[in-house]
């Protein structure tokens, strides 16, 4: 397929010759997570038992909708929760993690983010932007990542001690910063050392871009509650929007309570149509990340035959959807970004610029062109630009369109003189 794909782009000899290269050091990459991962979504699916019925819907206040019933219902097995609460009107990742957070921190209570700094948008609705929780009474720190990318347990069961009622925030994916994801398994030492010492603490993750990477979720290993977006890993490309929290199910009503009025909480909320396409979305959302995956697999390969650092190195277990690759220059992040651009099967024409993005302090390049916008299971990418200059490429819905993004992406750096390295 390289091949072909090299041939029918007019990609280089030199860059045709690294891709295959890359290809064979990627070609025996097994994805045994996948296949468990396959198996748990099937067997909720059998379990639910979900009617064609079932996915009409409805529309007004959403009583006793059926598609949203079965859609919370599935969302629960999978992730081992008691409950969960997915909605169109929850609109990003970030509301709903912020709408968590809100709900389970109140007034007079610590917020401890023990993954380090959030990533720039979270951190913004948390501590800077008008209304904002550390500006309505609840006091917020952060614990850094050692320098090994582990959690510092001692220094969170330090502050947990001092701050006695809090809550405890966990970032699992990379973000938009040069850190390492969190592997569930990590997540499994840090949540049993930290109820150890505080029972009584809820944890609550951002499980943005993790979603089905790996055979076990945050609350499978003692995570209170997970949030994300429904229009990237679970929404299978296929989901038009949407996010979601799953848990605890007193953890799960008050964030409900929150989200939209005390005594109503999860009765309401229609999904107009649309939950066919959700039930669907997650019926597919296994096979779409292990696509994507692969895909990630052969551009980090790539670049690093071209001579580029990567996080993760090809092969090497992932436990989200992002791929961090440093250009090491913002000339070669506007590159990276423009030749991506030209893969995409909606807005291919478009010339990504850097602009403001609210919560940043730096200028943000994008590349993106989704059936449904600002889904990142669809091929696309972020980079700030500040040092070190990383550019993050995400998602990817078919290995061969993820194969040539990062082609194309390459051979616009290669067209630079003096860009790509070797």
């Amino acid at each position: 397929m390289i091949g072909e794909l090299c041939a029918r782009f007019e990609i280089s000899a030199r860059l045709r010759d690294a891709a295959l290269q890359a290809q064979r050091r990627v070609d025996d990459v097994t994805y045994d997570a996948q296949r468990q991962v396959s198996a748990n979504v099937l067997y909720a699916f059998a379990q639910e038992g979900i009617a064609e019925s079932d996915l009409h819907g409805s529309t007004g206040y959403g009583y006793d909708d059926a598609a949203r019933a079965a859609y919370e219902s599935l969302l629960a097995r999978i992730f081992g929760a008691e409950r969960a609460l997915a909605r169109l009107s929850i609109v990003s990742g970030t509301h709903a993690i912020v709408t968590a957070l809100a709900a389970c921190t109140p007034p007079g209570s610590t917020l401890l983010s023990i993954s380090g700094r959030p990533y720039d948008t979270l951190r913004n609705a948390l501590c800077d932007a008008p209304h904002a929780l550390a500006r309505e009474g609840v006091t917020y720190r952060e614990i850094p990542l050692r320098d090994d990318g582990e959690v510092d347990v001692p220094a969170v069961l330090e502050a947990v001690a001092v701050a006695k009622d809090c809550t405890i925030f966990v970032q699992r994916s990379r973000g938009y910063a040069p850190r390492r994801s969190l592997t569930v398994d990590q997540c499994a030492r840090t949540f049993a050392a930290v109820k150890s010492a505080a029972a009584n603490a809820p944890i609550l993750v951002d499980n943005c871009y993790g979603e089905l990477v790996e055979p076990q979720e945050p609350t499978h290993v003692g995570a209170d509650l997970v949030m994300g977006s429904l229009i990237k890993n679970l929404g299978g490309a296929i989901a038009p929007a949407g996010g979601y929290i799953a848990g605890r199910g007193d953890l799960v009503e008050r964030v409900a309570a929150r989200a939209y009025a005390p005594g109503l909480g999860a009765s309401l909320g229609p999904t107009l149509g649309f939950g066919r396409a959700l039930v669907q979305g997650l019926f597919f959302a296994p096979l779409v990340v292990e696509q994507c995956l692969r895909g990630l697999d052969f551009a980090a390969a790539l670049f690093e035959q071209l001579g580029y650092r990567v996080d993760p190195s090809p092969g090497q277990p992932r436990t989200d959807i992002v791929q961090a690759i440093a250009l090491e220059s913002p000339e070669r992040l506007l590159r990276f970004a423009r030749g991506l651009q030209q893969a995409m099967p909606i807005n291919a024409r478009f010339r990504p610029q850097p602009g403001p993005v609210p919560g940043y302090a730096q200028p943000v390049v994008m590349s993106s062109g989704a059936f449904v916008a600002g889904a990142t299971i669809e091929l696309s990418c972020d980079a700030p630009l500040r040092p070190p200059y990383e550019v993050y490429l995400q998602g990817g819905v078919t290995y061969a369109h993820a194969c040539l993004g990062a082609l194309l992406a390459a051979r616009s750096l290669e067209d630079a003189a003096g860009s790509v390295k070797g």
